[in-house]
């Protein structure tokens, strides 16, 4: 399909229902986000080392005793603000109890964390925007990986409504993996 003709089956407002229907149709596994303020963002599949980061995370939820219906990969996030509200798809979530297995954009009750692999490209959104508007929608903690030699990891957690560094943090992906971090969040 050419740009011309996606854009002209373009709808002139999108929805979150609008994204999801995009996200099913496409063949090419594109990941599709929305601004509280309507802006739409369209990633590539992630690649190869992206996706070993999501797994060695989501092993290591899994071994400190996380079930797996707890720790998601690319769940939809219902991001709603005072300007509106939008759809998130996080790398990873961790959960206190698991979303509702029939919605496409889960809610937020019940969301301990977030966390953002970051590629090469998204740098800005991932550290600023996202950092923003999580806070905003009320998410308790948020992660960072930047895909540095280290993967290095940056813990934020909510306080007063804005997020502020974890005082561990931040620190080498080989290091997370060998704490007992994953504890904290229960």
């Amino acid at each position: 399909m050419s740009a011309e003709s996606f854009g002209a089956q373009m709808p002139a407002v999108l929805t979150l229902d609008d994204l999801a229907s995009m996200a099913a149709a496409d063949p090419h596994g594109h990941r599709y986000e929305m601004s509280p303020e309507g802006v739409l963002s369209v990633m590539p599949p992630a690649g190869v080392a992206h996706t070993i980061i999501a797994s060695k995370l989501l092993a290591w939820f899994l071994a400190a005793g996380w079930a797996a219906e707890q720790v998601l990969q690319n769940c939809g996030l219902l991001t709603a603000v005072p300007d509106g509200a939008g759809g998130r798809v996080p790398d990873l979530t961790v959960w206190s109890t698991a979303p509702s297995a029939e919605l496409v954009w889960a809610p937020l009750d019940g969301l301990l964390l977030a966390v953002e692999i970051v590629s090469r490209g998204s740098e800005a959104i991932d550290h600023i925007i996202k950092k923003d508007e999580y806070a905003k929608a009320g998410i308790p903690r948020y992660w960072t990986v930047d895909r540095d030699n280290a993967n290095t990891v940056t813990m934020w957690e909510l306080v007063a409504g804005s997020y502020a560094q974890v005082a561990l943090s931040p620190q080498p992906l080989a290091w997370v993996l060998n704490s007992e971090l994953a504890q904290q969040l229960r």
